[in-house]
């Protein structure tokens, strides 16, 4: 059931002026969105589920026109899945179980293999992993399929978007913003006045830079050249499945634009991206630009085989290490890239977008309506910049982390001829073969916290006022697998500040299989409790009637609203059976309960006063 609130409607006001900049006067709206990627359109769509309309502007043509970001993990899809966009992103991104088998090693794709590792939960060992981590499964999604998805939905909702529009920059006094943007296609200027602004506006943030954002930076690991080419592969990858090949010839010259490379899989099999590493010493300012025949070339060479190519696109970028100290100041709000810069190892780009976007619109939507105090918007920045921090640092120590394999390779040797007799040590029946050998299989098993990194996808924990941890007695510390290896494993829990433990739910008289995370979220906080917490279940509705709040209750056990059918919940659950679980909006954990208080009127008070100190209201 939708929270009652859903049904209101705030559109802007407003006309767009002219194109030829006559006055239109200042338009007016609630929320200005600057940057319509990932992040951007995914807040747009998040802030539509709560009945929010706005504006969203891009200095971009329009969606993306090359395919960048394209791993979408458990985390995001679950956060998509909350507005019923999983469905429709199934459809058009690639299986992860048939197209994203493995990552590999190779002399060509055509050429010989030097090794592969299971990828993104397809390693047999690991797929159960996977399973009890989520009831979504990790695809590749180009981002020139999420984002036409993305802004088509915020649109049909509501939200006005404008491409070839920038912004050129913003005032503000304590009750609202005012933007200046420009048009690109006419140069006429206008303003909007807005009550919310939120920076979306990528890597060169325009109001990141206004705000002056404090920036930790590390020095970054160099270029990267992406090269979009049409080429069918087809032949090659029957036994060769996988959407990230690493390519590496260091028995050749090579070009210095073009060191080594990864072919990554764009549509299967007929589309690929080939990001080129530059040598240590090339410097793209000093040196001219490949010629697309010189890029082709290097194509072919990567290929291995006579298969005609196509070049489609050049595109550059730099492998930073950079995140802002803090997310936002006032009502101005910036995620996404704006905020956090890495390369896409571990595939975190975009799915830290849409996570930032979701912990941010309900807290933007309570506070707009009513039912939360203004300072829970300070808890966005608090709970998701210790996030962006942690995937910055992970993506560049993924990138680090081959180095190894380039060692064993040959391939960081200076002449070609100390390559030669590095790579052919590698078959050598000697003690410096085994040696060799031994680094090689290291290195790619090291490989597993990228292409295996669970943990680092889902082990996000919060803390701050947007949490009520006052009823725990022990701090939380990760147990078991992920005690040793947090990147690597996920732990489930219901402690608060984890995310919502995935279980599969039923009824004694069976019917299709519900999630837990389908029975939170949806704009509203959920209370799950058990066999003996009914007191709880009318507390919740209690509190949701005094304080506005949407908030559901479900019982989860032997003849409860749902049943617990594997046992998994009673495993998971952290509280007694007549306990509670509080979840947010965002299937974050707020609080628990170890059991039931002892009347109705008790535990009213006590969820009463939780609710209460979570959405920071007096």
């Amino acid at each position: 059931m939708a929270p009652s609130f859903l049904t209101n409607s705030h559109a802007p006001d407003a006309s767009w002026p002219s194109p030829n900049g006559s006055d239109g006067g200042i338009i007016e709206t609630e929320f200005l969105i600057v940057g319509a990627g990932p992040a951007g359109a995914a807040l747009a769509c998040f802030l539509s589920s709560y009945g929010i309309k706005g504006i969203m502007v891009s200095a971009a043509h329009g969606t993306a026109d090359t395919p960048r970001a394209h791993i979408t993990n458990m985390a995001a899809l679950e956060c998509l899945r909350d507005i019923g966009l999983d469905s429709e992103i199934e459809k058009v991104a690639c299986d992860g179980q048939e197209h994203m088998v493995h990552t590999r090693w190779c002399h060509s794709m055509a050429g010989e293999e030097y090794a592969r590792i299971y990828s993104w939960g397809n390693d047999p060992a690991r797929k159960g992993d996977y399973e009890r981590a989520s009831p979504c499964s990790p695809v590749d999604l180009p981002q020139t399929l999420l984002e036409p998805i993305l802004v088509r939905h915020a649109t049909h909702q509501g939200f006005t978007t404008r491409f070839d529009t920038a912004l050129v920059s913003f005032v503000r006094d304590e009750k609202h913003i005012v933007a200046t943007l420009r048009d690109n296609m006419s140069q006429s200027e206008y303003c909007i006045r807005t009550k919310y602004l939120f920076g979306a506006d990528g890597a060169r943030s325009q109001i990141v830079k206004q705000l002056n954002l404090p920036l930790a930076v590390k020095p970054g690991q160099g270029l990267a050249i992406n090269v979009l080419v049409k080429a069918d592969l087809s032949h090659l990858v029957t036994h060769r499945k996988g959407n990230l090949h690493w390519v590496m010839q260091p028995d050749r010259e090579h070009p210095a634009f073009g060191w080594m490379a990864i072919v990554r899989m764009v549509k299967p099999w007929n589309e690929w991206m080939f990001i080129l590493f530059p040598t240590r010493d090339y410097d793209s300012a000093k040196t001219p630009n490949p010629s697309n025949e010189e890029y082709l070339h290097r194509v072919r060479q990567l290929i291995g085989d006579d298969t005609p190519a196509e070049i489609i696109n050049v595109s550059k970028w730099y492998i930073n290490e950079i995140v802002a100290e803090k997310y936002s100041d006032g009502n101005v709000f910036c995620l996404g890239d704006a905020v956090h810069r890495h390369p896409p190892l571990n595939g975190l780009g975009s799915n830290t977008c849409i996570q930032d976007a979701f912990n941010l619109a309900w807290k933007v939507a309570y506070v707009h309506h009513g039912i939360a105090g203004p300072s829970l918007l300070s808890t966005y920045s608090a709970e998701r910049q210790p996030v962006g921090h942690s995937i910055v640092t992970r993506a560049n120590q993924a990138f680090r982390d081959h180095q190894p394999i380039w060692e064993s390779l040959g391939m960081l040797e200076e002449s070609l001829e100390e390559r030669k007799r590095s790579l052919g040590e590698l078959t050598a029946p000697n003690a410096s073969g085994r040696e060799r050998r031994r680094t090689l299989q290291k290195a790619v098993s090291e490989t597993r916290h990228e292409f295996l990194g669970l943990g680092v996808e889902m082990n996000q924990r919060y803390s701050g006022t947007g949490i009520y941890k006052a009823d725990e007695t022990e701090p939380f510390v990760f147990s078991g697998l992920s005690a040793d290896d947090p990147v690597l494993y996920y732990e489930p829990s219901t402690y608060p500040g984890r995310r919502l433990p995935h279980v599969w739910l039923n009824k004694a008289i069976p019917i299709k299989p519900v999630s837990t995370i389908d029975l939170a979220g949806r704009g509203a906080f959920t209370l799950f409790t058990g066999v003996g917490g009914q007191y709880w279940k009318e507390a919740a509705r209690r509190v949701s009637v005094k304080l506005g709040v949407p908030l559901h209750a479900h019982s989860i056990g032997f003849r409860q609203d749902w049943e617990d059918s594997y046992f998994e919940w009673e495993r998971l659950r952290g509280v007694d059976e007549s306990g509670a679980v509080l979840v947010r909006p965002d299937r974050f954990v707020a609080w628990r309960a170890k059991e039931v208080l002892g009347s109705v009127d008790s535990c009213e008070e006590k969820l009463s006063e939780v609710v209460a100190s979570v959405l920071c209201v007096d």
